[in-house]
């Protein structure tokens, strides 16, 4: 299969700071590709490299087959790009907005006019085209913002936490317009997030963290790769407990915030053994299949939240 991007020992500093520590990975074309980490992590870095706003460091990036720093032109020529932060001008209607984003590719006259009712129509804003974006929902906003981005067809669509600030159904409508472009064009997606609930909706996804690349892989795997179930247990002394446990059952455990964690094929058979040798010390447990954030915590011995907090 056909790679739309290939990154190769990427690095980046902000002064004595690395931001990347020499991460690779692949795109292939049609790909919905997910940057996963905490916030410091390195996905804000990766978007504005990928997106051709930074120059990259040592290591090497291609885009198209095309080297980013000696074609960079040609490049954003195929892209879209969704930042962070809203680009709209809330004051202006729909249409405008789309307008005023085709001039600057370019675009006029009855071919802008054609794509926008194109788009408009693709993410279900037709009927709001004469409304003035001040006046939409923030979830009917993003969309908005897609659409400006589809504007010159691109064939890489970039997106930096596109859904922060929307509420879980806004985030999920998103989405769901997201995995329609990648179904009915063909597009590959690149798109940065936190939130562990879209990163299970890629087709694959890099975790980073402080920089480095530290998981690579469909969502489903990575959480096989963790092996059966994932017991928590919240004791009184949580140190102490878990030491103890390890000496009396025989079993690895991981101290993570104010929990003791247990990774385990068949887990769930640790939990009368853990109560009646310890039924003063266990406060609650639970059990569960693993998690993206339980990959993490495999992988770095952290929470992922502790590290956005």
């Amino acid at each position: 299969m056909e790679n739309i991007v290939e990154v190769d020992n990427l690095t980046y500093r902000y002064g004595d700071k690395v931001a990347l520590a020499g991460i690779s990975f692949s795109v292939a074309r049609g790909e919905i590709f997910g940057f996963l980490g905490p916030n410091g992590g390195g996905k804000t870095t990766t978007f504005k490299i990928l997106s051709t706003l930074f120059s990259s460091g040592p290591g090497q990036v291609r885009i198209f087959g095309k080297d980013l720093v000696r074609e960079r032109i040609a490049i954003r020529r195929k892209m879209g790009i969704v930042f962070q932060l809203p680009a709209l001008d809330k004051k202006l209607k729909v249409r405008e907005n789309l307008a005023h984003q085709g001039h600057l590719y370019g675009i006029a006259g009855r071919d802008l006019k054609r794509r926008i009712d194109r788009d408009l129509e693709r993410l279900g804003l037709a009927d709001r085209a004469d409304d003035r974006v001040e006046t939409l929902s923030g979830g009917l906003q993003r969309r908005v913002e897609l659409a400006k981005a589809l504007l010159n067809d691109p064939e890489l669509m970039i997106l930096d936490e596109p859904s922060t600030g929307l509420d879980p159904a806004a985030r999920r409508e998103f989405w769901n317009n997201l995995e329609s472009l990648r179904r009915d064009q063909g597009m590959t997606v690149l798109v940065t997030t936190h939130y562990l609930e879209e990163a299970d909706r890629c087709d694959r996804l890099l975790i980073l963290d402080e920089g480095r690349a530290v998981a690579l892989g469909h969502p489903e795997q990575l959480k096989s790769e963790i092996g059966g179930e994932v017991l928590r247990i919240r004791a009184k002394d949580p140190d102490g407990f878990s030491n103890r446990v390890t000496e009396k059952l025989k079993v690895k455990t991981l101290k993570v915030g104010g929990l003791v964690q247990i990774e385990e094929p068949k887990a769930h058979n640790l939990v009368a053994p853990l109560l009646e040798a310890f039924p003063e010390e266990v406060l609650s447990l639970t059990l569960g299949l693993p998690t993206l954030e339980d990959v993490f915590i495999h992988k770095t011995g952290r929470r992922f939240l502790e590290e956005r907090e």
